[in-house]
């Protein structure tokens, strides 16, 4: 009991530093994304503060499976780099024991992750969508950069040489109209502000005392200018995505387990539906092909019958591919809904694989450092996330299963997981890390083999 207490506490120190390293690193990548959209832009700190806590989540689930690799890469590497691995051998106890502790501890992360999953993550998710929403409504020039044109706007190119952040005004203003094909349009003025209208669905900009010019593509002596005081432009705003029902509307990464399982309920009770009316109409379409086929029918009968028959054939072959789409977009939600479940769980398995794999790998490497650790963990996790995310395109396209969409990279771990524990359980093998030297050049490894003789002397 004693040993065990032992073996997890070596691994409760990297564990805890691995999760606050990883998160650094995370945040400061997302610093580095957004820092120029939201520093210097009139916000408040505790408005930023809001949103760096909220994304928070996100980050959390991809660490913590890291950090159990890296943790128990650690805790294993420095066991073995300081024999007591092969003490514990030579006192009887097997690898597989030793796994006993690190299994449980990495049981009751992956349960914590999945509560998280359910019940943490898809509210922070949600609150961050709204606070974007509520910034970019409240502040819509966090879009323009003073000096440089913006073309966010579809067929305007707008330049505002002055940005004042918190009031929205904008000042030398120079924009570009390509809405109409037939003439160019260009409007300059001194003074302008930018606001959304009260519906959020449009975005407006008042302008003050400019010019606008105007001219023909095809006949250049066509001029027309016309000097304004005030002078408004309505642009549409649907690219922001800041209709008020979406605010209440949300994705499927931002609901939970169960609430996406009565989703697919009803979906599935629709597709159902779907499918029972596409039987129907093809059905019926066959009906109608018998009978324009049908030449002895087509002699006996009117013209206008054989018309009326024809009429039918069109309007159920646009009937059939109607109700196709509808199935193809049920089947297609269906699929993602489905992605979204089978994550909330296969992420947090992946915990207990990896102390499957990170075990042998650290008796292997005979390594304790964050370094080494760091780098074979970056590469088992760079696959696994590979295998993910290229598994969830292909099952939202249709060409696999969520199931094996999203469990494929998890049965690929447990595999090598089982082999690694059971090379390392049966026999001593260690891994060197020689063969990187062979890549190095040779006028920096006489300076290599120099500076370790003159720390030698």
């Amino acid at each position: 009991m004693l040993i065990f207490k032992y073996i997890l506490k070596a691994h409760l120190g990297p564990f805890i530093f691995s999760v606050v390293t990883l998160m650094a690193v995370f945040l400061l990548q997302f610093f580095m994304r957004f820092a120029d959209k939201l520093i210097g832009k009139g916000l408040d700190t505790i408005v930023i503060v809001k949103l760096v806590t909220y994304n928070l989540a996100w980050m959390l689930v991809l660490v913590v499976p890291m950090a159990v690799l890296v943790s128990t890469l650690m805790a294993f590497g420095s066991l073995a780099q300081n024999n007591e691995i092969a003490v514990l051998k030579a006192s009887g106890m097997s690898l597989y024991k030793m796994l006993i502790p690190p299994l449980l501890g990495s049981i009751v992360i992956a349960g914590l992750l999945v509560m998280f999953n359910n019940y943490v993550y898809p509210d922070a998710n949600h609150a961050a969508k709204i606070l974007r929403d509520d910034i970019v409504r409240k502040k819509p020039t966090l879009s323009l950069v003073p000096g440089v044109f913006s073309h966010e706007i579809p067929n305007k190119s707008i330049l505002a040489r002055s940005i004042n952040r918190k009031t929205n005004e904008l000042e030398d203003l120079t924009i570009y109209d390509k809405s109409d094909s037939r003439n160019i349009s260009v409007v300059t003025a001194k003074n302008g502000k930018l606001h959304f209208s009260k519906n959020k669905s449009k975005l407006v900009l008042d302008l003050y005392n400019g010019e606008i010019h105007t001219s023909n593509r095809y006949n250049y002596k066509t001029y027309r200018k016309i000097i304004f005081k005030r002078h408004r432009i309505v642009m549409d705003a649907s690219q922001f995505s800041f209709n008020t029902s979406s605010n209440n509307r949300r994705s499927n990464r931002e609901l939970s387990a169960s609430t996406m399982l009565k989703l697919v309920d009803s979906l599935e009770t629709l597709r159902t539906k779907y499918n029972n009316e596409l039987t129907e109409k093809i059905e019926t379409h066959l009906l109608a092909n018998a009978i324009a086929s049908n030449s002895n029918y087509v002699k006996k009968s009117k013209r206008y019958i054989y018309l009326r028959v024809g009429d039918k054939i069109k309007a159920a072959k646009g009937s059939i591919r109607s109700s196709g789409r509808r199935l193809q977009s049920n089947t297609i939600s269906i699929d993602n809904y489905w992605v979204e479940i089978h994550k909330k769980y296969s992420i947090p398995v992946a915990c207990i694989l990896f102390i499957l794999v990170g075990a042998p790998l650290g008796t292997m490497t005979r390594k304790g450092g964050f370094g080494v650790a760091a780098g074979i963990s970056l590469a088992f996790f760079l696959m696994y996330w590979a295998f993910l995310m290229g598994g969830e395109k292909l099952s939202d396209r249709g060409l696999l299963s969520p199931f094996w969409g999203t469990w494929s990279a998890n049965v690929i771990l447990l595999f090598l997981g089982s082999y690694l524990t059971f090379k390392s359980g049966k026999e001593r093998v260690s891994i060197n890390f020689n063969f990187l030297t062979k890549l190095i050049p040779q006028k920096f490894k006489s300076i290599v083999v120099h500076s370790q003789s003159g720390s030698g002397d």
